[in-house]
C-alpha cells in the first residue's frame, strides 16, 4: 500500500518519523521543526489505516512493515519508529537501510503484556474520548498534542491494531541502532533492556515518562538522541 507520507524541511539530510498505533503523523509536530532546524528533511508516513492513509482489510506487522518499503525512500540518515512504528520499522530496515535507527518503547515484546492484550478494547474506547480525557490520561502533554491524538484517535481504524500477541525481539541490529525506553516503560522491561544490550543494540532510558516520550518529555527524547540525530 502506498501510503501518504508528509514532508517538512528541505535539509540534505532525511529523518524518517515512524508514529505509533492510533496516532498519526501529527504526533511529531513539536519534534519536527528541532528536526529541520538541525538540517534535516523529514518524511513522517501515516502507517495504513491511521491518520490520511487507506484503510485496509487486513493489518498485520509485516504489511505494516512492506508498506514502509514501499511509500518511503531508502538510505536515510536516521529513521526513528515508536511503539507499534517501531515494530514496524524493525522488520522494514533491512530495506530501507538507514545509516542508524532508533526505536522508541517499541512493540516487540507482547506476549503476558497487559497493555497489548487490553489495547483492541482502548482502540474502541478511544473513539469517543474528549480533550479532557485524554489531558486525564496524559497530565504533562502540550495542549497541542492534545489535539493531535484527538484527530488521530477519529481518523484511525480500530481494527489496526488488532496484532497477534507475538514476541518479534530483533536478534540484533540490521544497522546501528539505538533502543530508547520510557520510565516506567509498558514494553520495555528492564529484563528486555539488558537483553538487547546483549544482542548489541544501545540502550538508553528517559527518566519520569510514559510511553509516548516525546509527548511527555520533549526535552529529555531530544537529549536521548544526542550522537543519533
Amino acid at each position: 500500500m502506498r501510503l501518504k507520507v508528509h514532508g517538512f524541511g528541505s535539509g540534505d539530510r532525511l529523518a524518517v518519523l515512524v508514529h505509533g498505533g492510533m496516532s498519526s503523523a501529527g504526533t511529531w509536530h513539536r519534534v519536527v521543526p528541532r528536526l529541520t532546524a538541525l538540517g534535516y528533511r523529514v518524511l513522517a508516513p501515516d502507517l495504513r489505516g491511521h491518520g490520511e492513509s487507506p484503510h485496509a482489510d487486513s493489518y498485520t506487522p509485516e504489511e505494516f512493515a512492506a508498506d514502509l518499503v514501499e511509500s518511503l525512500p531508502a538510505g536515510a540518515e536516521v529513521a526513528l519508529g515508536h511503539s507499534l512504528g517501531g515494530l514496524a520499522l524493525s522488520l522494514a530496515v533491512a530495506d530501507l537501510r538507514p545509516a542508524r535507527a532508533v526505536y522508541s518503547d517499541p512493540a516487540w515484546k507482547l506476549t503476558g503484556n497487559p497493555m497489548a492484550s487490553g489495547i483492541a478494547d482502548f482502540a474502541r474506547t478511544c473513539k469517543s474520548m474528549t480533550a479532557a480525557d485524554i489531558r486525564r490520561m496524559n497530565p504533562r502533554w502540550a495542549a497541542s498534542d492534545v489535539e493531535a491524538e484527538l484527530r488521530g484517535f477519529a481518523a484511525f481504524d480500530a481494527d489496526g491494531v488488532r496484532l497477534p500477541l507475538r514476541d518479534r525481539v530483533p536478534a540484533e541490529p540490521v544497522v546501528p541502532s539505538l533502543v530508547q525506553a520510557a520510565d516506567p516503560s509498558p514494553l520495555v522491561s528492564p529484563a528486555l533492556a539488558e537483553d538487547l544490550r546483549g544482542r548489541g543494540f544501545e540502550v538508553r532510558v528517559v527518566p519520569d515518562t510514559g510511553h509516548c516520550v516525546h509527548r511527555d518529555d520533549l526535552e529529555g527524547f531530544l537529549e536521548s538522541l544526542e550522537g543519533w540525530i
